[in-house]
């Protein structure tokens, strides 16, 4: 038999962010934490950001899809909300996350592999044909050209009948992770810092119901950091950015209530929960004590989660789904306010039609038969989980004010401090499991012999060429002239302090393409080179 008996396991733990976990906990451990717990729907917010929570409504269950070509992810899209999804959430491939066309030299044998390809407003059109857009909330995984997806699913709706006060969604909009974490940045830091204010300023007045931002831990916890990294680093971004809006002339009331996070639900049930709510706390004080907001949801973190898929594993799938499983009850007892569960094949594979539904019906069976939704922060005065949302919270404050003396978050990027604290992090953890330290089911203990794994989802290699041909074919049709006027007034914007939004909405109404649009924002404002400004 493998692995240890319990009667050899270690005398001392420490959690992933090397906070020391001791045998038992009792009242002395927490005797500061009633006046820090409050009430659900109070400041500040610990218990969650609704005093009804899950009693009122079930979290938002939106599974992030997207593949090959916009017909085939709209089946899919229609698909999942037959199942019962309640939300959308769009996954494009790596050229659209870019802002290069499909016919680009860059994209060849990337469209379609990871998220479906959106080239132009036609695109997004059959993204979501027959998907009524005043009826659903979608999510939209988009940063660099965020304006431009933004644009394009108005468009859509314009199309449709539905007025932009009606649109119910999110972009993730959050380019200072992409910087840190995960490379899908275009433009330089502060000409991305006015694409993304003037989509704060724009929609505050045309898409009020809109999330224009989703500050992101999530991608900075898959490139390796710690749960405490996680939210102090995803909690300076959004610092970076409401001061960014303060300095655009915007006043955080009117900006701050439509902010929005998104956090991962990793592998430590209890870690991941106090993480949730020790984030809740700090935003609210951040944004009280800090920047003097005075609605209450501007004190409000509200956040979306997803399960690990760095802890997903090619070795014995089917082990993930207990994984995520565990992550999406963490993330539900956090108190989150949407949920994407990953798949079991995720390791291998974009996911089957049976593994989104099993990962949907995970959701539902803690929805509907698990009994956790029924009370309001059910873990809320456990000494446990008390004294570690404490401990978290404690350690988050000290990288924020580590952060903050080292000019902010901005300038820490610029540095490479966060990119260097993530890989010291990332190595840490892997030389844990290499060394068995920290076991993973499957991978370093309990292994079997597996035979090759069958029923994959596998993406038309076809798919890129189809793409390249419907361009061409819109590039026949449509009034080139017309196209042009917009990209020419686009230029024009660009090089002036006026707001981008019109511009791009314009722009995409013409059936310019995103990499038309992309190229003249890239001309006047250059390119992000982190080479050029890392020290």
């Amino acid at each position: 038999m493998e692995g240890k008996k319990p009667s050899e396991r270690k005398s001392s733990f420490k959690n992933t962010s090397d906070i020391e976990v001791k045998r038992v906990y009792t009242a002395h451990d927490v005797k500061d934490a009633e006046s820090a717990l409050g009430l659900p729907g109070e400041y500040p917010y610990t218990r969650g950001v609704q005093p009804t929570m899950y009693r009122g409504r079930f979290w938002t269950m939106r599974q992030y899809a997207g593949m090959a070509s916009a017909e085939e992810s709209n089946a899919r899209y229609r698909y999942l909300l037959e199942q019962g999804q309640t939300g959308l959430s769009v996954a494009f491939d790596l050229p659209t996350q870019i802002g290069y066309d499909s016919d680009h030299h860059l994209a060849q044998g990337e469209v379609g592999k990871v998220g479906v390809a959106i080239d132009s407003l036609a695109d997004m059109e059959l993204l979501f044909r027959d998907i009524p857009l005043d009826k659903v909330s979608t999510s939209m995984t988009i940063n660099a050209p965020a304006a431009v997806l933004l644009a394009m699913y108005m468009a859509v709706a314009e199309k449709q009948g539905v007025p932009f006060t009606k649109l119910n969604g999110t972009i993730q909009n959050d380019i200072l992770k992409e910087y840190a974490a995960r490379g899908t940045y275009i433009f330089p830091p502060a000409q991305s810092m006015r694409l993304i204010t003037d989509i704060f300023a724009f929609c505050s007045e045309q898409v009020p119901e809109w999330n224009t931002i989703s500050i992101s831990g999530y991608h900075i916890r898959e490139a390796g950091s710690t749960a405490v990294q996680e939210i102090a680093f995803t909690l300076s971004n959004g610092i970076a950015y409401v001061q960014a809006a303060l300095n655009a002339g915007l006043r955080v009331d009117d900006f701050a209530p439509r902010l929005s996070f998104f956090f991962n639900s990793h592998v430590d049930f209890f870690e991941e929960i106090a993480k949730f709510r020790a984030a809740r706390r700090l935003w609210a004080k951040i944004m009280t004590e800090r920047f003097a907001a005075q609605n209450p949801r501007s004190q409000m973190l509200r956040f979306h989660t997803q399960t690990g898929g760095s802890t997903l594993t090619a070795q014995q799938p089917d082990n993930n789904i207990i994984r995520v499983t565990l992550q999406a009850l963490a993330a539900v007892l956090g108190g989150t306010q949407s949920l994407h569960t990953n798949s079991r094949d995720e390791a291998l594979a974009l996911p089957t039609e049976e593994s989104v539904r099993i990962a949907l019906r995970t959701q539902q069976v803690i929805a509907y038969e698990s009994g956790v939704a029924d009370v309001v922060d059910p873990l809320g005065g456990s000494y446990y989980v008390e004294s570690l949302t404490n401990a978290i919270e404690q350690a988050a404050l000290e990288q924020i004010n580590r952060i903050d003396a080292l000019g902010g978050a901005v300038r820490a990027i610029e540095r490479g401090v966060m990119q260097r604290d993530i890989q010291d992090s990332a190595y840490a953890w892997q030389q844990q499991v290499e060394s068995k330290e920290r076991v993973v089911v499957g991978v370093n203990q309990f292994q079997m012999r597996e035979s090759a794994p069958r029923g994959l989802e596998r993406i038309d290699a076809s798919v890129g060429e189809k793409q390249k041909a419907k361009l061409a074919s819109l590039k026949l049709r449509r009034d080139n002239s017309g196209v042009q006027t917009a990209l020419t007034a686009l230029e024009e914007t660009a090089s002036s302090n006026n707001n981008l939004m019109p511009a791009v909405l314009q722009a995409v109404r013409a059936y310019a393409t995103l990499g038309e649009i992309c190229d003249v924002l890239r001309r006047v404002f250059g390119e992000y080179r982190p080479e050029e400004t890392l020290t």
